[in-house]
């Protein structure tokens, strides 16, 4: 198995120029680790000792110990360093100047998990906005893909739907590094800030997370293996709905269902075509918080087969539509707020468009959405060749 360098270990190895005597920040959580795992702001007070002033902690706070969207994290200062810790999940999901005042550099080292509702791209865009502003420097330390950089899922986010789960118009399963993000955000979306990204050595597109032969750290609670972050892309729209995704189970997003539902028949109802590359297994499992705390829910384990072929968005999709047209009475849309939205409703900004919502609740086939959205995907597709850092 080939050792993938990341970003932190290829900066430390070879620090950059523009770092000398210039004061450092770190945005990162717990995932920001080492092959060793080593976490990274030891390794870089290490290598360019009494530089790092300042860290700053993303949703689920600095130690990923929050658990649900809209639980905030207060600053505080790191125990192990005394370094302050800004948390840009409390007040401000925006770094207010202050907070950029004690740095010359923002350092980025999140794992980013290839989903374009995870919100950790979009503090990244936040700070290079106020990075702008302020006249300092971005270096994002690039990491892999968990899902691999060679397939796209989805329709792109429609600008009626942006919101801190989607800001930019990608789609679901967006096929990029997080360091590839930051330069298209920068590039194609218009940030325009002074950043810098420091490349991986030995990721290839076609890469999961298991053949990088690095460590997997949970970078937010609920995706505690590299599975659930593969199954994500479409597990995710759950959160839009009363149906369990997981969340107080040992397996969120792998396990997914409610106390209404029957597995089987759903399964009858189901397009057998979704199903590629995976096995829907039928279960129960009782969550011990989040919805339906300490109730039996029946539903489903989705057992990854072939990831090169799974779709996990359709999928889901899929399963979703048939649970709307089974249950009417019993399934339900989740209401405002959500992730700071008050108004509009949760599953539209999940989706990044209402017509998706409306194409489902109307019984267009799923088949039939997937291919009116490859002329966008081919679009998005072209313009993200010139972000690739790795081919």
């Amino acid at each position: 198995m080939t050792q993938v360098t990341t970003g932190l270990e290829a900066l430390l190895h070879a620090p950059l120029s523009s770092l000398h005597n210039q004061r450092l920040g770190l945005l990162c959580n717990p995932a920001s680790v080492d092959s060793q795992l080593v976490h990274a702001r030891f390794r870089i007070d290490q290598r360019l000792p009494g530089q790092l002033k300042a860290l700053y902690a993303p949703q689920h706070g600095f130690y990923a110990e929050k658990q649900d969207n809209m639980i905030e994290s207060a600053d505080r200062i790191d125990p192990a360093t005394g370094l302050p810790v800004f948390s840009l999940y409390g007040d401000t999901r925006i770094p207010t100047d202050p907070m950029l005042e004690p740095i010359d550099i923002l350092l980025v080292d999140l794992q980013d998990v290839g989903t374009r509702v995870y919100t950790f791209i979009y503090t990244l865009s936040y700070c290079m906005e106020a990075a702008r502003r302020n006249g300092k420097k971005v270096v994002v330390l690039d990491r892999p893909n968990p899902v691999g950089g060679n397939l796209v899922e989805g329709n792109l986010l429609q600008r009626d739907c942006s919101s801190f789960v989607g800001r930019y118009p990608i789609p679901m399963r967006h096929g990029l590094t997080i360091g590839e993000l930051a330069i298209l955000f920068n590039t194609e979306f218009g940030i325009g800030c002074d950043l810098e990204v420091v490349a991986m050595q030995g990721w290839k597109r076609e890469m999961r997370f298991g053949q990088t032969g690095l460590p997997w750290v949970a970078p937010s609670p609920n995706l505690p293996t590299a599975m659930s972050a593969l199954v994500y892309p479409g597990q995710v729209i759950w959160e839009g709905t009363n149906v369990s995704e997981g969340r107080g189970t040992t397996q969120p997003f792998e396990l997914f269902g409610a106390p209404f539902i029957d597995p089987y028949l759903l399964l009858e109802k189901l397009d057998p075509a979704l199903l590629a590359g995976c096995v829907l297994r039928p279960v129960e499992f009782e969550p011990t918080s989040n919805k339906w705390a300490c109730r039996s829910c029946k539903g489903f384990q989705i057992h990854v087969t072939e990831p090169e072929r799974y779709a996990s968005y359709p999928l889901s999709l899929g399963l979703y539509q048939a649970m709307f047209h089974l249950y009417p009475d019993q399934f339900a849309y989740k209401q405002p707020p959500y992730e700071y939205e008050y108004k509009r409703l949760p599953m539209d900004l999940i989706l990044g468009d209402q017509s998706v919502r409306q194409r489902i609740e109307s019984q267009t086939a799923v088949t039939d959405l997937v291919s009116s959205w490859q002329s966008s995907l081919g679009a998005y597709q072209q313009m993200i060749r010139s972000v690739m850092l790795y081919n």
